[in-house]
């Protein structure tokens, strides 16, 4: 392995600085590889970042350059620009947005048929573990790319899993693992319900749970912390989670596997995103099963 190989990316581009992409982008900004910032809202590039105002700026100066985008439609109409600007060959793309198998593969065709290195990494522990520098990296793609990147990933996250080398894996842990998410949310709200409707006290049940069979992570943070003082701020909106919660369903159809779970849990969080308006925090999805409480 030649060294070159192994040096670490002079220069970082960061692209979409929404809930999850600026806290991230602002702890790897602390390091001291220069870090160029763009997204189509100005003003959202953290301190000591280096505001850029077009994506090829951000291409043409950077080394490697990290993506952190709504959907697969926006992941793959920005691999497509980044494909088609001159000198990109030898530079890394780093998908770290949760958009399901079928886009990362295709945004990694375009990216990988110019020479460039396309990596499929979505994070996981929604915006709090952003802001905590807390989250996980599915990593999923080059082993060497990924020993390479370690100091940088290091400063905004806790633990990096390689799952594959096949773009798509790390989507599909993704939303395995959100889906599991979004179901104990949801369960866990009807059953904390059920307690409350015999005169248990909403502490009382967060108490024996969390030191008992049922705990998870709906009962370690987001009922003590989010719900039980009526602040429902988790950070990661209601419509993001069925979204994920929607592609997870469609590729359990496409992989043929059990689903009769899945199925369920997507009726319920379909209802919260109809019952809530827009951008409402997913803890809410009590709130919206508290009000069909004896309907």
């Amino acid at each position: 392995m030649k060294g070159s190989e192994m040096s670490a990316p002079q220069t970082i581009g960061f692209v979409g600085l929404g809930q999850m992409g600026e806290p991230m982008c602002a702890f790897i900004c602390k390091g001291d590889t220069p870090v160029l910032c763009y997204d189509r809202m100005p003003g959202l590039t953290p301190e000591r970042g280096i505001a850029k105002e077009s994506l090829a700026e951000v291409v043409a100066g950077a080394d490697t350059i990290f993506l952190s985008l709504p959907d697969g439609k926006i992941v793959n109409a920005v691999a497509a620009e980044i494909a088609a600007l001159p000198d990109v060959a030898g530079k890394v793309v780093i998908d770290m947005s949760t958009i399901g198998p079928t886009a990362a593969k295709e945004a990694a065709t375009t990216i990988n048929g110019v020479g460039m290195t396309f990596v499929d990494a979505p994070v996981s522990g929604g915006r709090q573990g952003a802001l905590k520098a807390s989250i996980t990296i599915i990593w999923s793609g080059s082993r060497v790319e990924m020993k390479r990147h370690q100091p940088i990933l290091n400063l905004f996250s806790k633990n990096t899993f390689h799952v594959g080398d096949t773009p798509g894996q790390g989507q599909a842990v993704k939303l395995l693992n959100n889906f599991l998410s979004a179901s104990a949310m949801a369960a866990s709200s009807e059953a904390v319900l059920f307690g409350l409707a015999h005169g248990v006290e909403m502490k009382t049940i967060i108490d024996v749970v969390k030191v008992s069979t049922g705990n998870n992570t709906a009962i370690e943070d987001k009922f003590p912390n989010r719900i039980l003082p009526g602040t429902y701020d988790a950070g990661f909106f209601a419509e993001l989670l069925n979204k994920d919660v929607r592609l997870y369903n469609e590729f359990v159809k496409e992989a043929g596997t059990s689903n009769l779970m899945g199925e369920r849990v997507a009726e319920v969080w379909n209802l919260v995103e109809e019952t809530l308006p827009p951008q409402s925090d997913f803890t809410r999805v009590f709130e919206v099963l508290e009000n069909r409480s004896g309907s």
